[in-house]
């Protein structure tokens, strides 16, 4: 069966951070004069293609429901071992000396009109397996995005990290502590001002996420490997695109939804306390006679001003307080000629959807959520991803908007 889209799968045994890709003419991707790389002189060439050889591709990236959190983004990529090439000892392997960890890789689909990387990152390890009969074996190559870096990298005092700078400079401060290349990143300024850096041993990946709370924004790695910084303006103006439709009539078909409806979410009293400050804290009276107190704690917090920490406190109650049913995931399955293959390879965080299900009774469930997480399982006769779901991350004032926009109603940032 053809996939409605191709699938690459490219292994780049380069040093380093950056995806070094060859110069290809045509190419939208890899073919962008005084943007794309051209490659570099390697034995064996740099970048090799396991296409063919690829038997399954599981990829796995998204926003943590219960931990409120982005997470390290994980692939597998099975591949067949007919000549031992992936034996390390092997040196007749054309990859003998080359199969290390952290080496990189990266998934792309591909259709007439479009090309987007589902995946980029580093691999963590090689899983040999051979059957019993040892006929042919195959490899799993496991691998996770630059969290994983960030994960790994001990700091302490940030070069250049200054009271006063905003959430923005910090996570460039940050980024060039460990020596990730400028041109894998896109960072907003940031509208919280922070402190100085509190010269604590941590990882980076810790002192990141410091930096996302307290802008009350996000902080992810892309599927072209790049690290991406969102602040709280551009978090809340997400919410103003207009959504892609799923339902089984006229927009996107699904299947599996995932249905909750619970108290797991709610948050309506938080105590916030910054390095050095006092505690901040926040409470909705009516959540709280609602569905009893859900509590939250932070403490070590980074921002330059406990006006600030309060004024975090208070948004992460209003977006948090009140609870509706959810949808948590759906999975689209792209063999499906109803689905539009483009838009689904190219769906990611941030996204705005729109959910029609009718029930058996005939009633129907509306929900308007962001797209906070994406699986795909591929393999030469399937295509699906599952995709997750949520409410806003933080809410505000959006003019116009019939959703955030009615005044009384609406949560009204800061």
């Amino acid at each position: 069966m053809t996939l409605p889209a191709t699938i690459s799968v490219s292994f780049d045994f380069s040093q380093g951070a950056t995806f070094g890709y060859p110069f290809t003419i045509g190419d939208p991707i890899n073919g962008v004069i005084g943007v794309s790389q051209f490659a570099a002189t390697e034995v064996p060439d740099p970048v090799v293609d396991l296409s063919n050889t690829t038997r399954s591709i599981k990829i796995q990236r998204g926003r943590s429901i219960m931990r409120d959190t982005y997470e390290t983004g994980t692939c597998t990529v099975r591949v067949i071992d007919e000549t031992g090439s992936f034996n390390p000892q092997n040196v007749n392997s054309p990859y003998y000396g080359y199969l290390t960890p952290l080496r990189k890789i990266r998934v792309a689909a591909t259709t007439a009109t479009t090309q987007h990387f589902l995946f980029s990152g580093y691999v963590d390890s090689y899983k040999y397996y051979y059957p019993t009969s040892q006929e042919i074996g195959y490899v799993d190559i496991v691998c996770s995005d630059a969290f994983r870096l960030f994960q790994m990298a001990n700091v302490a005092t940030i070069t250049g990290a200054t009271a006063g700078q905003t959430t923005g400079t910090r996570i460039t401060k940050i980024l060039d502590q460990v020596s990730f290349p400028t041109s894998m990143r896109i960072t907003d300024t940031g509208s919280t001002t922070v402190q100085a850096d509190p010269a604590t041993s941590r990882t980076a990946l810790a002192a990141l996420k410091a930096v996302e709370f307290a802008e009350q924004g996000a902080f992810w790695i892309r599927t072209d490997g790049t690290a991406e910084f969102k602040d709280r303006t551009d978090v809340v103006g997400s919410l103003a695109a207009a959504p892609i439709e799923f339902d089984q009539t006229t927009g996107i078909p699904y299947s599996d939804l995932k249905y909750a409806f619970d108290d797991k979410l709610i948050i309506n009293q938080a105590s916030m306390t910054r390095i050095g400050g006092t505690a901040q804290t926040a409470t909705d009276a009516t959540s709280s006679a609602k569905y009893f107190p859900h509590g939250a704690t932070l403490t070590e917090m980074i921002p330059e001003t406990d006006a600030q920490v309060l004024d975090i406190a208070k948004i992460y109650v209003a977006t948090r307080a009140e609870t509706t049913i959810r949808i948590d995931a759906m999975t689209v399955d792209l063999l499906d000629t109803d689905v539009p293959t483009d838009t689904m390879i190219g769906l990611d965080y941030f996204d705005n959807v729109k959910i029609t299900n009718v029930q058996p009774d005939s009633s129907t469930i509306v929900k308007t959520l962001q797209v906070q997480g994406l699986a795909w399982d591929i393999t030469p006769n399937s295509m699906k991803c599952t995709v997750t779901t949520l409410e806003p991350i933080v809410e505000g004032f959006i003019i116009g908007s019939s959703t955030y926009g009615i005044i009384g109603q609406s949560i009204m940032g800061y």
